[in-house]
């Protein structure tokens, strides 16, 4: 956890006053474990809260103005009026938080009066692991919690998720808003997104931990190659219609019924994508049965399963992503290794023996800097619980 007493020390350096008002506030980043390029076709993914993310400290005012600062981000502190909120490019990572507010004004519950909020992050800017929708979610609960509203967690979440895509123009999905404020610690959590029917799934690794690799790889490519693989999605649903009428997302076919049926897809690239989509789905479901088991090495296989499906049928991973994963699975006591995310850069995640993480972190780190010329990052993480106030 970030050390409330240095934040606590920054906070009034940047707003003075005095500390006895300051509430504290956090949310966490998240991790997909596996199930990826599955969320927009009906399908399950299979996300887990992290331990690090997003503190807030925030103090009520009298008038109603809205001052934002942030410790990543120190010369960059944003004043605005509680009946001024609009986005503006210029406001930069502030328009996340407003557009929370943004969006509870809309439901009635905004804020009376105005607060001063500093956020801390722990998440690395542009790494994947969700900073955007931790700073959001944060905002709202504690919000929500110091105007005295009751807080759905699940309604948190798609408020959260509507203020990214309707107040910041992204058009992300609802499984980073819903992990953040859902996550259990040392549980993931099987979510379909279509319907946002969850249940946590006990993660125990036993001697092993959780690594992400940090590519370091701008992820230029991200945009145009979502909504082309969403393109040929669309397209195998339209095709296999004359085998199966009723059918509006390939995440409603098993493997079997896709393998039966998939010569009525015209275009071979088109099979390959649809067929990572319904295989992947598959293997989230198989990931629960075997972590209910016990059985990790199982789970690592399908970590690798996943992977090799991304970079060979959907096509999604990149020379940065595939060399990481590469290197990662030559190191003994690595059990799976895979890219998440969307893809072209972003992360890796591995389930490695807390005896190897020092030897991961130098061969990995090595080879893939041979490899590219890239510094990667890594990050020893366990699983946390979702968005919460700190009581201090």
């Amino acid at each position: 956890m970030a050390d409330l007493k240095q934040l606590t020390d920054s906070f009034l350096t940047l707003f003075g006053g005095e500390a006895e008002n300051i509430r504290f506030y956090q949310a966490p980043g998240r991790v997909n474990l596996i199930g990826e390029h599955t969320d927009y076709n009906g399908g399950y993914v299979f996300p887990a809260a992290l331990t690090f993310g997003t503190t807030l400290l925030l103090r009520p005012r009298e008038d109603r103005l809205l001052r934002f600062a942030s410790t990543n981000f120190p010369d960059k502190r944003f004043d605005v009026a509680l009946d001024g909120i609009a986005h503006r490019e210029e406001d930069d990572w502030s328009n996340y938080p407003k557009g929370i507010v943004h969006e509870l004004q809309k439901s009635g519950r905004g804020p009376e009066k105005g607060f001063d909020l500093l956020y801390h992050g722990e998440i690395p800017n542009g790494s994947g692991l969700s900073s955007s929708a931790s700073i959001e979610v944060v905002t709202g609960y504690a919000l929500l919690t110091e105007g005295g509203h009751p807080v759905d967690l699940t309604e948190l979440a798609l408020l959260a998720q509507r203020s990214e895509n309707e107040f910041n123009g992204v058009q992300c999905g609802i499984m980073d808003q819903f992990a953040v404020a859902n996550g259990r610690e040392g549980q993931a959590m099987l979510l379909m997104c279509d319907t946002l029917e969850f249940r946590h799934v006990p993660f125990e690794s036993g001697d092993h931990v959780l690594v992400i690799g940090n590519t370091k790889k701008r992820r230029g490519l991200v945009d145009s190659k979502y909504n082309e693989r969403r393109a040929e999605c669309e397209q195998a649903v339209q095709e296999l219609r004359s085998a199966y009428p009723e059918l509006t997302l390939l995440g409603q076919l098993t493997p079997e019924q896709l393998r039966a049926e998939e010569s009525r897809i015209a275009s071979e690239t088109v099979r390959r994508r649809a067929r990572h989509v319904v295989e992947e789905i598959d293997r989230v479901l198989q990931s629960v049965d075997v972590l209910e088991q016990g059985d990790l090495a199982a789970f690592g296989r399908l970590m690798n399963a996943s992977h090799d499906s991304l970079r060979d049928l959907y096509e999604v991973t990149g020379r940065e992503l595939d060399a990481m994963v590469d290197a990662a699975r030559k190191v003994p006591g690595v059990l799976g290794s895979r890219m998440t995310g969307a893809g072209f850069g972003g992360c890796t995640v591995s389930l490695v023996h807390k005896d190897s993480v020092d030897r991961f972190r130098e061969q990995v780190g090595a080879e893939y800097a041979a490899a590219t010329g890239l510094q990667a990052d890594f990050y020893v993480c366990s699983i946390g619980d979702g968005v919460s106030r700190i009581d201090v």
